[in-house]
């Protein structure tokens, strides 16, 4: 009998994880985003930028000050990386040839994303929502690969 209610509650569990499962359209926009984040650097293109995300996104990393020697939390808006879409990679060389940009959907729920995006030198964990029909992000939090550089002046 036990085994019956296990059984019952564990289909239940996976029949209602289905109904807010996403759709291959909002797979496909999700992932897109991502992608919009990060090739508006490489092709200095800010209007994929814009469209990936919300005016009120916020990226975050860890800091440190070099003087102080201590971490802090740095903070960057939709505005400024807009701007720095359009004047990071001007001279086309900040990226490899064929720059890595590997995103992997690490959960969706309803209107809601987890993405990671795996780049050359660093990892962003984004936020996404869906918002009147769009998928943009929201947050993200990003580390360099090697996080000793995080307050080394390049």
């Amino acid at each position: 009998m036990k085994s019956t209610v296990l059984l019952l509650t564990c289909l239940l569990g996976v029949a209602t994880a289905e109904l807010s499962a996403q759709t291959q359209q909002d797979s496909l926009a999700i992932k897109q985003a991502a992608l919009d984040y990060i090739e508006s650097q490489h092709q200095v293109k800010p209007e994929l930028f814009a469209r990936s995300a919300h005016p009120r996104m916020v990226k975050r990393t860890f800091w440190t000050d070099k003087f102080a020697q201590k971490e802090y939390l740095r903070e960057t808006f939709t505005d400024a990386m807009v701007l720095l879409a359009e004047t990071y990679n001007q001279n086309g060389d900040k990226f490899p040839e064929n720059p890595k940009k590997e995103v992997v959907i690490l959960d969706v729920f309803d209107k809601t994303a987890s993405v990671k995006l795996i780049a050359d030198d660093w990892i962003d964990y984004m936020h996404i929502v869906k918002l009147n029909g769009k998928w943009q992000i929201v947050n993200v939090l990003w580390q360099f690969k090697d996080a000793s550089t995080h307050g080394a002046v390049k």
